[in-house]
């Protein structure tokens, strides 16, 4: 059903997968991402062309928009203040997509060059508070309703009135001569999750490339992350612009520094096995939920407030896998598995029940099938003919 997935929603005129044509015919960059790792776990060569489309907005400073409008290029202008795409950026999983499809013996070699630019952005562009990266706008987290974010919603939390404040918060952006968004007086934090993908995402290009600056950028940044492992709340906090931990909320993304924590740092690697292991946290029976379920916030049909997501199970199950933890891995990948039949292959899940939540089916969905499947080594031979 994976494949299937993909294939109904692929755009051959774009060269991209879309999450959802009826919902979401737009382009994401980290969706496309991860589809690309499911076309390379599926031995599809369409893999290359997913991957590339990310980069079709790249500026000259190597930042990559979040979103791409390549259906209607005005369709977004109202918002943005320019045609084509947007002024913010998304988690950098191109890193890890050109590791995963290099190792499907595809051919990755200007694809690994424009990865690269758009990590140096990060470096060069977006460090603040303790060297960390920062992110300007909550889109730019790829969890834009976090309960890491309720400090500025403006009261108790309504997704109405927030979205309001996501729209305020991009009037407010300060965007480069370039088109690229470098700050926001309104909106800076430098969040745990965010950090640890981009370390994850430039260590996983580096194995491709041998970058050393790429390879030491990582390091600082999850030589940092260590130093704010907080014992007591068992997570990372977020930092604000002042270098103080901010927000610890108990949520799933929060754990993603697990991604780049030293093998040897036993103490936070065994606390976050047992708090994924442990139902009044995070585990469900299907699927991961995104906030701890005995915390005040967790609505486990909420977007953002506690319904599983393929996409963060994917990146818990494999800071496992990479860890040796191989029945932790299997549990996450059971339960995920367990959502993403019973869902119909959905956005995101009810993990209590297995309800189908948000767009379906959806093609990240199709990330299930990784833990299954071995990387083919045989599509070269298919790249003979042209792309779709």
């Amino acid at each position: 059903m994976a494949h299937g997935v993909l294939e109904i929603n692929w755009q051959p005129s774009f060269g991209y997968a879309a999450p959802a044509p009826g919902r979401y015919p737009w382009h994401w960059l980290w969706d496309s991402c991860f589809h690309a790792v499911c076309w390379a776990a599926l031995g599809d060569e369409r893999a290359v062309p997913e991957l590339r489309s990310v980069f079709a907005h790249q500026g000259a400073d190597g930042f990559v928009p979040h979103m791409g409008y390549q259906r209607d290029p005005r369709a977004a202008v109202g918002v943005w203040g320019r045609a084509g795409c947007s002024t913010i950026t998304q988690p950098p999983m191109y890193g890890h997509a050109v590791r995963v499809l290099a190792e499907a013996g595809l051919p990755v070699g200007d694809l690994a060059e424009r990865a690269a630019a758009g990590l140096r952005y990060f470096a060069a562009r977006r460090r603040g508070a303790r060297g960390l990266v920062r992110i300007v706008h909550p889109w730019e987290s790829g969890a834009d309703d976090s309960v890491r974010w309720d400090g500025w919603a403006g009261g108790p939390f309504d997704r109405t009135r927030w979205m309001q404040v996501k729209l305020g918060l991009v009037r407010s952006l300060e965007v480069s001569a370039a088109g690229s968004a470098v700050a926001n007086a309104s909106f800076t934090v430098h969040p745990a999750s965010f950090n640890a993908l981009v370390a994850f995402n430039a260590r996983e290009l580096v194995t491709v490339t041998g970058d050393r600056d790429l390879a030491g950028f990582a390091d600082e940044l999850a030589g940092e992350l260590g130093e704010l492992w907080d014992p007591q709340a068992g997570t990372w906090p977020d930092v604000d612009d002042h270098g103080r931990a901010a927000s610890a909320a108990p949520t799933l993304d929060g754990l993603l520094p697990l991604l780049v924590t030293d093998p040897g740092a036993g103490g936070p690697i065994d606390a976050v096995v047992r708090r994924l292991a442990d139902e009044r946290w995070f585990r469900a029976p299907f699927g991961l939920a995104a906030v701890a379920r005995d915390d005040p916030a967790f609505d486990a049909c909420g977007y953002g407030r506690g319904a599983s997501w393929p996409h963060l199970n994917y990146l818990i199950w494999l800071a496992l896998e990479r860890h040796g933890r191989r029945a932790a891995a299997r549990e996450v990948a059971g339960a995920w598995t367990a959502g993403a039949v019973a869902s119909g292959f959905s956005e995101f899940v009810d993990p209590l029940s297995g309800r189908g939540l948000g767009a379906c089916p959806q093609s990240w969905a199709s990330l299930v099938v990784v833990p299954y499947c071995q990387p083919s080594r045989t599509v070269t031979a298919a790249l003979a003919r042209p792309a779709p």
